[in-house]
């Protein structure tokens, strides 16, 4: 039996090709014959308590100047997919919450949503490597101006950044004495009214802020270290880092073995951890990133181990 793939994605034609990491599995469900379907968040709509999408049957090519042909618009049920992949970009606004709960009534309808929409609520990225206070660096979440310089004070160096950034935009290093701490304080917590991360500065970002994928808890054996420009504290490729693949260390096997279980039991089968050093900084649910740099640098299919794990949790 053939299976139907729904992909919801931020628009086709703005992602950059070599290293989307959506293009993958949508290039390894066509290559296995799987039936795929594009749709953008604001194509899902509910009529009569039942979802349904404005969706368009794709052909996806490994090509950077031309990746994609779509059909005409359909109007579908989400019934026709057998699996739904969501792959939108944060930042996780309302409309972006909206789409998970039409998406939950896609999972009532019997699809399989992955991630899984309630978790992918849950679990802000910022926030849940927060429930693993034994693989985290010293960290504090707060609104309040005095706290946020009281832990500065106490450790000198530090990293703050918003609960909703992605890329690394708006990530500050502030240390001790900063004359700067104040305004950056105002500018991220909005004048002491949203609540931001701040976390000791872990000076192993030099030797890169490693991806490690994560299929169903279980890693894969290697991830893409994210080198920063010389000047920078940010390693992420939006931000100008350049990527090296490393394999695993016992240490970062060791934090996989402790947020894996959670992952398995909240539904959420594609996950990208950030690890700095020995420190777990973030846990990506959304849309993580860095298969296409991986499977270039070891000749590996990650795409394809995700796929293989989603087939086998339907009931063909």
């Amino acid at each position: 039996m053939s299976i139907t793939l729904g992909v919801i994605m931020d628009p086709i034609a703005s992602i950059t090709p070599y290293k989307d990491s959506t293009l993958a599995m949508m290039l390894e469900a066509q290559r296995r014959g799987w039936e795929i379907y594009y749709m953008t968040p604001d194509q899902l709509y509910l009529d009569q308590g039942k979802v349904r999408t404005l969706a368009q049957k794709v052909r996806v090519k490994d090509d950077n100047q031309s990746w994609y042909e779509l059909a005409e618009k359909e109007d579908l049920s989400v019934t026709k997919f057998h699996i739904m992949l969501v792959r939108q970009d944060p930042p996780v606004d309302s409309n972006y919450l909206y789409c998970t709960y039409l998406l939950d009534v896609a999972e009532a309808e019997g699809v399989l949503v992955s991630n899984k929409p309630s978790s992918i609520r849950d679990c802000n990225e910022k926030l849940f490597a927060t429930q693993f206070p034994q693989c985290t660096t010293p960290t504090l979440v707060t609104s309040s101006n005095a706290l946020l310089r009281q832990f500065v004070n106490e450790h000198q160096d530090t990293i703050m950044k918003p609960l909703d950034g992605m890329g690394g935009s708006n990530i500050f290093r502030v240390q001790h004495g900063d004359p700067n701490l104040s305004v950056i304080a105002e500018v991220l917590t909005e004048h002491g009214t949203t609540p931001i991360m701040i976390q000791r500065f872990i000076p192993e970002i030099t030797a890169g802020d490693k991806r490690i994928l994560m299929i169903n808890g279980e890693p894969v054996d290697y991830a893409l270290a994210r080198i920063p420009q010389q000047g920078e504290t940010r390693g992420n490729i939006a931000a100008g880092g350049r990527g090296e693949g490393r394999e695993l260390t016992e240490r970062d096997r060791w934090i996989c073995a402790q947020v894996g279980p959670v992952l398995k039991e909240k539904g959420l089968h594609f996950v990208g951890l950030d690890v700095i050093g020995d420190y777990l900084t973030e846990i990506n649910v959304t849309s993580p990133t860095c298969i296409r740099e991986l499977d270039g640098i070891y000749g590996i299919n990650i795409a394809a181990g995700l796929l293989d794990f989603l087939e086998s949790q339907l009931d063909l």
